[in-house]
Protein backbone atom coordinates (compact mmCIF):
# COMPACT_ATOMS: atom_id res chain seq x y z
CA UNK A 1 0.00 0.00 0.00
CA UNK A 2 1.56 3.28 -1.21
CA UNK A 3 0.66 6.69 0.53
CA UNK A 4 1.53 10.28 -0.69
CA UNK A 5 3.37 12.87 1.58
CA UNK A 6 3.89 11.88 5.37
CA UNK A 7 2.73 10.26 7.99
CA UNK A 8 1.04 12.26 11.14
CA UNK A 9 3.77 10.76 13.31
CA UNK A 10 6.35 11.76 10.62
CA UNK A 11 4.90 15.55 10.73
CA UNK A 12 5.49 15.48 13.59
CA UNK A 13 9.37 14.15 13.96
CA UNK A 14 10.09 17.20 11.13
CA UNK A 15 8.36 19.70 13.27
CA UNK A 16 10.16 18.88 16.52
CA UNK A 17 13.13 18.81 14.61
CA UNK A 18 12.38 22.57 13.43
CA UNK A 19 11.83 23.55 16.36
CA UNK A 20 14.84 22.09 18.21
CA UNK A 21 17.27 23.60 15.56
CA UNK A 22 15.59 26.74 15.64
CA UNK A 23 15.56 27.57 19.62
CA UNK A 24 19.30 26.13 19.76
CA UNK A 25 19.81 28.62 16.58
CA UNK A 26 18.03 31.72 18.50
CA UNK A 27 19.90 30.92 21.66
CA UNK A 28 23.55 31.01 19.73
CA UNK A 29 22.87 34.64 18.21
CA UNK A 30 21.64 36.09 21.52
CA UNK A 31 24.49 34.62 23.17
CA UNK A 32 26.88 36.13 20.87
CA UNK A 33 25.85 39.44 21.68
CA UNK A 34 26.63 38.32 24.96
CA UNK A 35 29.88 36.75 25.11
CA UNK A 36 33.64 38.87 24.88
CA UNK A 37 35.65 35.93 24.65
CA UNK A 38 36.40 35.77 20.71
CA UNK A 39 37.23 31.92 20.63
CA UNK A 40 33.42 31.46 22.38
CA UNK A 41 31.91 33.89 19.86
CA UNK A 42 33.78 31.66 17.07
CA UNK A 43 32.37 28.70 18.03
CA UNK A 44 29.11 30.15 18.38
CA UNK A 45 28.95 31.71 14.64
CA UNK A 46 30.25 28.22 13.78
CA UNK A 47 27.04 26.61 15.57
CA UNK A 48 24.66 29.66 14.07
CA UNK A 49 26.35 28.56 10.12
CA UNK A 50 25.63 24.68 10.71
CA UNK A 51 22.34 25.47 12.63
CA UNK A 52 20.91 27.66 9.66
CA UNK A 53 22.34 25.02 7.15
CA UNK A 54 20.27 22.09 8.79
CA UNK A 55 16.99 24.06 8.28
CA UNK A 56 17.60 24.27 5.05
CA UNK A 57 18.47 20.63 4.50
CA UNK A 58 15.36 19.84 6.84
CA UNK A 59 13.36 22.15 4.65
CA UNK A 60 14.17 20.84 1.70
CA UNK A 61 13.21 17.10 2.94
CA UNK A 62 10.09 18.11 4.39
CA UNK A 63 8.59 19.48 1.01
CA UNK A 64 11.21 16.83 -1.26
CA UNK A 65 8.47 14.26 1.16
CA UNK A 66 5.51 16.29 0.96
CA UNK A 67 5.15 16.29 -2.96
CA UNK A 68 5.65 12.16 -3.17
Amino acid sequence: MERDGLAYHETMDAHEMVNIKTIGLMKAKLMQGLCFDNDLKALMEKDVQQSTAALKELKELYLKARTL
